[in-house]
Parts: structure tokens; C-alpha cells; sequence
């Protein structure tokens, strides 16, 4: 027997059957129930069990709940029970959240083991630390990273003493300082980038004499740092 449409109750021929919404539709009552558009498998929106196309399917709507003395007096009750809930369980759990370490000898020596961890590692951020500070200005630094200086500045041979000050007669080449640098004996001149450098002669292999006419001294000065003008 053929089953009634869930529209017209007329019987549904197997040809033109849709099964949805556990009903049974022709297709041309498969459609929406305010503007009676055609639907499909795939447009149709099912609202309790009617088919609906998606701009008229019905919205869900909240309710509100009021607060009326019942409503109010489970709420308290609800609240009542939790407290009393909690009370049982700090109870139960009283005296078992922390446990006492006993000083045992094996508690005692990790102890001094890591107090010298931390002694030693105190010891080495003081080392850098005042590495750090002896270290000359950043300047300085970027100056003598870009442009090394003459390694005979540093390692003078056995027996070699470098030259003495010694003020050559006036009259010498004018120099300009390209780069800074810092003063490391009493006969030597601090320069700074753009420093006029007058009365210059040379002294040595990498060393100079001259004035500097922004400080008023008059000094050794390296010749790397330099430049004729």
C-alpha cells in the first residue's frame, strides 16, 4: 500500500516519492510551508518535522527564567549544598597537601652541593662583569674592530724599548684623526674621530709625533689612526 503525503494525504507513487522528515512527499508538495518555494535534499531546513526554505525557517527564541520564590529557594540550596561540599573536602584534605623533609646527611650534602653551584656561578658573573668594565669605550671598540691596530703597538720585541717623547722641530705635516682612541701612557695623545693633528713627524714604524689642536697636547699617537691632509 502506498503511503499518504505529508501535505496533500494523497498516495505516494514509488516514481515520485522523497522520504524526509519521516514522511512522505510528492515532489511538487515538497515545498516551503509559508512561500511554497519547491524544495530538495540539499535547500530544504526542517523545523518540527515541516520543511522550510532557508529565509522563512523559524528562529530559536530564548526563554527567560523569572526568579520566583521556588526558583530562588533551590538556588540557595544549590549554593548551600556546594559550601557544604567544600568544607568536606578542605576537611579531608587538611594535614595531606605538604609533607616535612626530614634534614637527613644525603638532604645535607645536595644542599652544599648546590650552595657551591651557585658560588661558582656568583664567581663567574663577577669575572664577566668586570671584564666587562675594563673593556674600552664602545667607541673605541667599534674603531679598533674596523681598523686593527699595529700589532707592534703591543708586542714589542725583547730588549726593544719603544721610542721616548721626544718634540720634533715645528714645521710638520698637518693630519686628521679617522679614528678614535684612548690614551694608554702618559706620552701618548687621546684622539677622536676628526681631531687636526699639527706639527706631525714620524718617531717609528707605526708611530707619530704631533699636536693635537683640539686638546692642546702633545704626545706619541698611533699612525693607523691617521691621515694626511
Amino acid at each position: 500500500m502506498n503511503p499518504p503525503c505529508g501535505r496533500c494525504n494523497k498516495p505516494v507513487y514509488p516514481t515520485e516519492k522523497i522520504n524526509c522528515l519521516d514522511k512522505y512527499w510528492h515532489k511538487g508538495c515538497f515545498s516551503c510551508e509559508v512561500c511554497k518555494m519547491a524544495l530538495s535534499m540539499t535547500t530544504y531546513k526542517g523545523f518540527e518535522k515541516k520543511p522550510y526554505c532557508s529565509m522563512h525557517y523559524p528562529k530559536t527564541s530564548f526563554t527567560i527564567v523569572t526568579d520566583t520564590p521556588e526558583n530562588l529557594r533551590l538556588k540557595q540550596q544549590s549554593m548551600l549544598n556546594s559550601q557544604a561540599l567544600y568544607k568536606e573536602d578542605f576537611e579531608k584534605s587538611k594535614g595531606k597537601g605538604f609533607s616535612v623533609v626530614v634534614d637527613t646527611p644525603e638532604m645535607q650534602r645536595v644542599k652544599k652541593t648546590q650552595d657551591q653551584i651557585s658560588n661558582i656561578k656568583y664567581h663567574e658573573e663577577f669575572e664577566k662583569s668586570r671584564i666587562r668594565s675594563d673593556a674600552p669605550p664602545p667607541e673605541n671598540r667599534q674603531d679598533n674592530e674596523a681598523q686593527p691596530p699595529n700589532p707592534e703597538r703591543f708586542s714589542q720585541p725583547v730588549g726593544q724599548m719603544r721610542p721616548a717623547a721626544v718634540a720634533p722641530p715645528s714645521g710638520g705635516k698637518r693630519f686628521q684623526a679617522i679614528y678614535s682612541y684612548m690614551a694608554a701612557e702618559a706620552d701618548e695623545v687621546s684622539l677622536q674621530e676628526g681631531d687636526l693633528i699639527l706639527d706631525v713627524e714620524p718617531v717609528d714604524d707605526g708611530w707619530m709625533f704631533g699636536f693635537n689642536q683640539r686638546t692642546g697636547q702633545r704626545g706619541l699617537l698611533p699612525a693607523n689612526y691617521v691621515r694626511p691632509v
